[in-house]
């Protein structure tokens, strides 16, 4: 080739090299289903299916009830044999499960008898982890898969755990779809807005809207009437503009900020449930000059949409209209200027709304193929909607990773007897806890823990059964303090880090025995992180969650071992209540010998002297209720997270999320004495990374004495004249000092005790107020003595 030719990039243009959730890489024709630990999912069989079924966490038992169309019990559809009665099934049905409900209503349909002895049982209790087996269909019907366990066993640590199915169909559709999931309960209006056109609806008051993401990365823009005015000829829309003033949020979320308005302020809706957690309610519907203006004149448009579907009910067309976009990435940058992306959407994700009042209703399903907004593709939106007489708990969904199925959020075992003093819960890690309670507010229960004792919910703390011959070895890999040397019954608090020295997460270490220990951290995560090491290790051992089966109070404060004492019994081979030392625990039951089984731990997260009790979640309200008529005597209060935040910074205990990052190592965290790099005798996760950081450290966490009573938030940057050289991790006015007291990390060239700084507020730099590095972390009690009391 001769040079004067421009050299070029040979061959045909690649694809981008995008990474998504499975759900969207699934090959074409396959299936996925998470059968939850105490669950069970029902799924369509048809002639040459393929069906794999696989242990995630490994000693989980598995029950498979196959069918034929008619609804009788024909394991042989599979080509096995059945081996009995499907009894752990059969036990999950009898409790009152809203989870089982969709699987009710699929076995009542076909009539399948759950006493014909011809369910499969899969699995041991000694089963690995990732554990597949793998069926094939002869012909049509429907499968019931179940994860049966009942109520854990404290000491054998016999949880339940999730099972994952794949399906590969043998047919492919044409049209690559999802399916809708199942119903909530039994609809009232099954609507389907098909791609790029919007469907107008009447819900009654108090009944319930659900409103679908059908295949994932679809935008819906969703406005409603109050009915009533309509009657009088007054068409005042859901505006977004009196929601946002009044909730003081971007947009409603379920808990205390669910409502949408009118512009006289009326309310319409509230959000019950939330599976995608990101909308927008900013920008109105796409209109024909927003096409127009970037050149596709006469493209289909949600307004122009909306005119149409609301005609019959005599509402005025609108060039444009307000509403909220279910869906809609967007944000707001930190110059103003507003941005979109693709939906955070899966398919199958969904809004449930419930009517406050009679409404009329529109849904679209966004026309938009020009940019990201619905991923370059758009689909189908479905509506549901239900009787106001059903019951659905508030909820949003979080992911333990991209592929994780979503988790709603829960109540836990102890939420009645909160909820009897407060309304305000907030959602935290998948449950509502309550944010402070109704009689006093925070102050009063932040003194009450200081100075008495306190009750406060902490059940979303993630609970793991590490267990098996290789246990010890992958705890002393994983967590960074030795656990060769923690005794049966010994507690130790560690931090867990990647392999550059950033922290996953820090937490406590039970060891039960031998060979078995459980892990309580902050996230889910954490355990899918143990696992993944212990499967690239191949040892023996199992890392299995147990969340749902260990919910957990802490009793916290000067009189709780007064009060608890009275509460306690310990077998003989235990410690007895007095004799439990700081970071111990014990066996426990309440009152004596035949008394409800818990957990007693000598921990909290207070700086004060206190314990934790653990319990199966049916046992929670006993066991709350003893401790609270006993704790009566001795000023006992329930705590909340905001009282929970105060006692916590002044101790000097680090929170997930504020003090520490996976960009943070245990140094920077201000917990370098949970890496003891000179005495474990052991490698372990991240040592070489944590060695050179110990050695040319560039943060320090340090604690802040603040001379001004102007809030400081986490994050506000903190400067040495114009420099910045450091954050607010976290900050809050403390009742026992009288003054603004915060964490912050700093320059470690900035970071001795006593050094003047200024935290900036506005800018950075049209507002300072003057602090002081202090001597400790911690703002009360730096010796923790009174937590060794």
């Amino acid at each position: 080739m001769r040079d004067e030719y421009l050299k070029v990039q040979p061959g045909p243009p690649k694809p981008s090299a995008i990474y998504e959730p499975r759900v969207f890489s699934l090959p074409p024709g396959s299936e996925q289903y998470v059968v939850h630990g105490c669950g069970a999912v029902l799924v369509p069989v048809f002639a040459g299916d393929e069906f794999t079924i696989a242990n995630d966490e490994g000693g989980q038992l598995c029950e498979i009830v196959v069918c034929d169309a008619k609804g009788a019990v024909a394991p042989d559809i599979f080509g096995v044999t059945g081996q009995g009665p499907a009894i752990g099934l059969q036990a999950l049905l009898q409790h009152d499960d809203q989870s089982l409900r969709g699987l009710r209503m699929g076995l009542d349909a076909r009539k399948i008898d759950l006493t014909s002895p011809g369910a499969v049982h899969l699995f041991e209790r000694t089963t690995p982890a990732k554990t597949k087996e793998t069926f094939k269909a002869d012909r049509d019907g429907c499968v019931i898969i179940a994860a049966p366990g009942g109520e854990m066993d404290i000491e054998l640590q016999n949880t339940a755990t999730p099972l994952t199915v794949v399906v590969k169909r043998s047919k492919i559709k044409r049209h690559v779809s999802f399916e809708l999931p199942t119903p909530l309960a039994d609809p009232l209006q099954d609507i389907r807005v098909h791609t790029q056109t919007a469907e107008s609806y009447f819900v009654k008051a108090g009944d319930y809207i659900q409103i679908l993401d059908v295949d994932g990365r679809q935008c819906t823009d969703f406005e409603c009437f109050s009915a009533r005015k309509l009657d009088k000829g007054i068409e005042h829309a859901l505006d977004v503009t009196t929601t946002r003033t009044l909730m003081g949020h971007a947009y409603p979320m379920p808990g205390l900020h669910a409502k949408y308005y009118d512009q006289e302020m009326v309310p319409l809706v509230e959000v019950v449930q939330d599976t995608c957690g990101r909308h927008d309610a900013f920008a109105m519907a796409c209109a024909a000059k927003y096409y127009d203006d970037i050149g596709y004149p006469g493209h289909p448009n949600c307004s122009d949409n909306f005119n149409s579907a609301l005609a019959p009910y005599g509402i005025s067309g609108r060039p444009g209209w307000m509403a909220i976009n279910f869906f809609f990435n967007t944000g707001i940058d930190d110059h103003g200027v507003m941005y979109t992306d693709e939906p955070w959407s899966r398919p199958g994700d969904y809004v449930l709304l419930r009517a406050l009042t009679d409404i009329v209703c529109v849904s679209s399903a966004c026309p938009d193929d020009t940019t990201a907004a619905n991923g370059w593709n758009p689909t189908d939106i479905h509506v549901r909607t239900y009787s106001g007489k059903e019951t659905f708990q508030r909820a949003i969904a979080t992911r333990t990773t991209p592929n994780s199925e979503p988790k709603m959020t829960k109540q836990t075992g102890f939420h009645t007897r909160f909820a009897q003093h407060t309304r305000n819960f907030v959602e935290y890690n998948g449950y509502w806890l309550a944010n402070c309670f109704a009689d006093a507010g925070p102050i009063a229960e932040y003194h009450a823990c200081r100075n008495d004792a306190a009750i406060m919910d902490l059940s979303p703390l993630r609970k793991f059964e590490i267990t098996g011959p290789d246990a010890e070895a992958l705890c002393q890999y994983v967590f960074t303090r030795n656990m060769k040397t923690l005794p049966i019954g010994g507690v130790v608090y560690t931090a867990m880090c990647y392999e550059h020295g950033g922290m996953i997460d820090d937490g406590t270490v039970f060891r039960l025995g031998r060979d078995n220990f459980r892990w309580i951290g902050g996230s889910d995560y954490g355990g899918e992180w143990i696992r993944e090491q212990a499967e690239k290790l191949s040892l023996k051992v199992l890392v299995r969650s147990s969340t749902d089966q260990l919910h957990n109070v802490a009793v916290q404060g000067p009189k709780s071992r007064d009060l608890l004492r009275e509460l306690v019994w310990t077998a003989p081979h235990n410690p007895e209540f007095d004799q439990l030392a700081w970071f111990r625990f014990s066996p426990a039951r309440l009152r004596n010998e035949a008394g409800t089984p818990f957990v007693i731990s000598r921990t909290g997260y207070t700086g004060e002297l206190g314990y934790e009790v653990m319990c199966h979640p049916k046992h929670c309200e006993e066991v709350f209720d003893a401790i609270w008529s006993v704790g009566q005597a001795y000023g006992l209060r329930p705590m909340g997270l905001e009282a929970l935040d105060m006692v916590r910074i002044e101790a000097g205990l680090i929170f997930a999320g504020y003090d520490f990052s996976d960009q943070t190592d245990p140094f920077e965290a201000g917990i370098g004495f949970t890496v003891p790099l000179k005495s474990k005798p052991d490698d372990f996760m991240g040592r070489d990374a944590l060695i050179r950081r110990k050695d040319h450290p560039m943060k320090k966490l340090v604690g802040l004495n603040i001379a001004s009573e102007v809030e400081v938030g986490h994050g506000d940057p903190i400067h040495i004249g114009r420099a910045q050289i450091g954050e607010v991790t976290s900050s809050m006015r403390s009742p026992l000092l009288g003054q603004n007291i915060a964490m912050a990390r700093i320059d470690v060239a900035h970071a001795e005790v006593g050094t003047q700084v200024e935290i900036g507020k506005l800018d950075g730099h049209q507002k300072r107020l003057p602090a002081v590095i202090r001597p400790d972390l911690a703002a009360f009690d730096p010796k923790k003595e009174r937590p060794r009391s």
